[in-house]
């Protein structure tokens, strides 16, 4: 995790500095900062250092990862990482229901706001119950 705060912290230290930089070239004769782009900068300066100061609390909570450590060989990593979904039909329901509540939001029609953000809370718990329920079910549970 060291790397990962890292780069996200140099990372936002140069959305800091684009932009201070920003404001002060778009500040204009009659003495107005361009706002827009501005906040936008600042906003991602400021989610940068969100997830940099996230990563350095993790980093100080665990073990040094092999990718971590000066001496750690590619071998130290080999082993199971995790359980990834073979085939799943569920993100493909999640993005559609979002961009149905997208469109919503685009052509300002309620209803349709409404209709996709339901599809989006049922695809949601569809894609997290998955392996807990029906045929997929696992012995364990």
């Amino acid at each position: 995790m060291k790397t990962e705060w890292r780069i996200f912290l140099v990372i936002a230290g140069f959305l800091f500095g684009v932009t201070v930089l920003y404001g002060v070239w778009t500040h204009g004769a009659d003495g107005r900062v361009e706002w827009i782009g501005t906040v936008a900068l600042l906003l991602s300066f400021l989610l940068c250092t969100m997830c940099g100061g996230f990563f350095w609390f993790v980093s100080r909570r665990i073990d040094l990862r092999p990718e971590d450590r000066p001496d750690g060989e590619i071998v130290d990593g080999a082993g199971e990482i995790g359980f990834f979904s073979p085939g799943s039909y569920w993100p493909f329901g999640l993005a559609l229901s979002a961009a149905i509540a997208g469109l919503g939001l685009v052509f300002w029609q309620f209803w349709l706001v409404g209709l996709g953000l339901v599809l989006v809370i049922f695809a949601a718990c569809g894609l997290l119950f998955e392996y807990y329920t029906g045929t997929r079910r696992t012995a364990e549970h």
